[in-house]
């Protein structure tokens, strides 16, 4: 639903310019900001929200989730009830709203189905701009088999978070389906990760070929491809076969900036995931080889980050987060902190998010015509990021198209 809404004695905060505006009305008519002005003075009416004392911020964008995905051993998602795993997910985009996320990527898992019925308000949570199930080869990151099992249930219903597709002919078929069932991108595997069993990191996962056939299908319906990729090859490979966004990258090079830069690429890293998943490894149950393929890529994606951060690449917001641990999707911002200025982290979450989604002008902004999404704050992001990364604490009030959908 998109309604009316004129916010009080609001502090704006520009993530571009990296300035604030005291004493500011915002006024949202049918979902979409109409004005950004000084504030006429004199009370709140009743029908206002009386902002004194709070900062205002776009509402933020997470360019990396998996909303499907209820439990972190991934493979047994697939197995579950599609309706059981719908309302888990229901849960856990109404929180992601919670936090101030009022629009989302998902990079694996969510379709059409779960898309519209946030957009219908049948559950409250953040916009959703699906990819469908990512694509996989046999034996890749999307593909959650076991070493011992054989049968794979590929139909569409079961809520996995990838499909499985060899051979160009297979991809194509694939990626046109993602996109006959209203995919908003496509993402593939280019290497191995951390949440598969059978494949390690450093391996490169299908041929140029098959890339170039789901890059080329994405660019003939206007779309574009998103890749899982960790090492500097499979990033490189990536890019120079035109993918858009590469996710991780954790073992990225110089080389690796270079063609970023080339390309105009975006850089969508997920620091917190390897935090959580090292912190929760033993009650995951994972094994000492699992463990050290997250130790390996944790311990170097900060420096990718600041490689990227150096050069100017432009970089997204993203968490990554399975199961319970979606609840530490803040916290994100606290840990691009260490290595990029206030301003750049809240951009990655705002205005290059938008960038991204190919939402210029209607997402990650608070100016006319913009979505009426907006975030009060207790406290400056600019000058503090863990007034973000403890949303609990520091986000006082989420709208989204005009409507107050928290306020604590």
């Amino acid at each position: 639903m998109n309604a009316d809404l004129v916010l009080r004695h609001a502090t704006v905060v520009d993530p571009v310019s990296e300035t604030v505006s005291a004493g500011r009305a915002v006024r949202i008519a049918a979902g979409r900001i109409t004005e950004v002005a000084a504030d006429p003075g004199g009370p709140a009416g009743a029908d206002e929200f009386d902002a004194t004392g709070l900062f205002a911020v776009p509402g933020l964008i997470d360019c990396h989730v998996h909303v499907t995905a209820v439990s972190a051993d991934l493979g047994s998602v697939a197995d579950r009830s599609p309706a059981y795993v719908t309302a888990q997910a229901s849960h856990l985009l109404g929180d992601m709203l919670a936090r101030g996320f009022t629009s989302v990527r998902d990079v694996g898992g969510a379709d059409f189905g779960l898309a519209a019925a946030v957009e219908q308000g049948l559950f409250a949570g953040p916009r959703i701009f699906f990819g469908g199930k990512a694509l996989s080869q046999t034996g890749g990151h999307g593909d959650l088999r076991p070493a011992g099992r054989d049968v794979h249930d590929q139909h569409y219903a079961v809520p996995g978070l990838g499909r499985v597709c060899d051979g160009v002919d297979e991809v194509r078929r694939a990626a046109r389906d993602e996109i006959r069932r209203g995919a908003h991108h496509l993402k593939l595997m280019l290497s191995g990760g951390c949440a598969s069993h059978t494949d390690r990191v450093d391996s490169l996962q299908f041929s140029d070929e098959e890339v170039r056939a789901i890059v080329d299908e994405a660019a003939a319906a206007n779309l574009y491809t998103a890749g899982h990729a960790y090492t500097a090859e499979a990033v490189n490979r990536g890019l120079e076969l035109g993918v858009r966004t590469i996710e991780h990258g954790n073992l990225l090079d110089a080389t690796s900036i270079e063609l970023f830069l080339r390309h105009n690429a975006f850089y969508v890293p997920t620091l917190v995931t390897y935090q959580a998943l090292l912190e929760q490894s033993r009650s995951l149950g994972f094994t000492e080889e699992q463990y050290a393929k997250v130790l390996k890529v944790s311990e170097n994606g900060f420096e990718a980050l600041r490689l990227a951060d150096a050069a100017g690449v432009r970089i997204a917001y993203g968490s990554d987060l399975l199961g319970a641990m979606q609840s530490r999707q803040s916290e994100e911002f606290s840990l691009r902190g260490k290595v990029q200025s206030p301003g750049a982290v809240l951009r990655s979450a705002t205005t290059v998010a938008a960038e991204l989604l190919r939402q210029e002008g209607s997402l990650g902004v608070l100016a006319p015509g913009a979505h009426g999404d907006v975030v009060l704050i207790r406290g400056n992001p600019l000058d503090d990021l863990d007034i973000l990364a403890d949303p609990a604490a520091g986000v006082a009030a989420v709208i989204q198209t005009g409507e107050v959908r928290l306020r604590r």
